[in-house]
């Protein structure tokens, strides 16, 4: 049986191997808490704001002050649809498996692509805080170059961080952009391992699985 796997899929596969598998084999999902609008909202508001440079042929002030050299990409239509979480960039392989991820942005260098991710926080970055996008970047670089596209060996992660409330009541972000080497190599060795799990017998539990081990102690 093929199956249908996203970026955020192949993050509870890195967090808990027996999740992943009752997830698809058993369609048993982990408990899901209160979603904060928040975040969706500023995703919202953020591509309305790229998309005013993108049409005026410029980039955003926290880019340009951080060097970048490149534009945004500008076909409009097919950025769409990238961008839409119902259709996304997406990939079969020859089983019928099929991939896809929504990107937030794209950047164009010469003939290359380059991955913008924003990303919305309620404090200030850790040293360790990008790593845990590693994969999501791969994966996007992933179905870009399955697709045709040549992309660079990089890409952004554009974090915004509240700093303060003004008089008037805006609020202010700060802006944080990082660089991330990506790797095509390694979101192509998560989708085998994925793939792999899931036509196996049930995988044991991450030691640090949380729902998991909480099951365990209901039993």
């Amino acid at each position: 049986m093929p199956y249908k796997l996203s970026p955020s899929s192949l993050c509870v596969l890195e967090d808990c191997p027996r999740c992943f598998w009752l997830r698809f084999k058993k369609n048993i999902n982990r408990p899901r808490g209160i979603f904060p609008s928040l975040p969706s909202g500023m995703d919202k508001i953020l591509k309305a704001h790229f998309d005013r440079f993108r049409d005026t042929g410029t980039l955003p002030p926290e880019l340009v002050s951080e060097g970048v050299k490149a534009k945004l990409f500008d076909d409009i239509e097919l950025l769409k649809v990238w961008q839409s979480n119902f259709k996304g960039i997406s990939w079969t392989d020859s089983k019928g498996n099929i991939l896809r991820g929504a990107v937030d942005n794209i950047l164009v260098k010469g003939k290359k692509l380059i991955v913008l991710d924003y990303k919305t926080r309620g404090y200030a970055l850790k040293e360790d805080t990008a790593a845990h996008y590693q994969h999501q970047l791969d994966i996007y670089n992933f179905l870009l170059r399955k697709n045709g596209w040549k992309t660079e060996d990089y890409g952004y992660l554009l974090f915004y961080v509240p700093d303060k409330v003004t008089k008037t009541g805006e609020v202010l972000f700060d802006t944080d952009l990082v660089k991330m080497e990506i790797s095509v190599k390694n979101a192509e060795s998560i989708f085998k391992r994925a793939l792999k799990v899931l036509n196996g017998k049930m995988p044991k539990a991450s030691e640090n699985c949380e729902y998991c081990g909480y099951c365990e102690k209901k039993k």
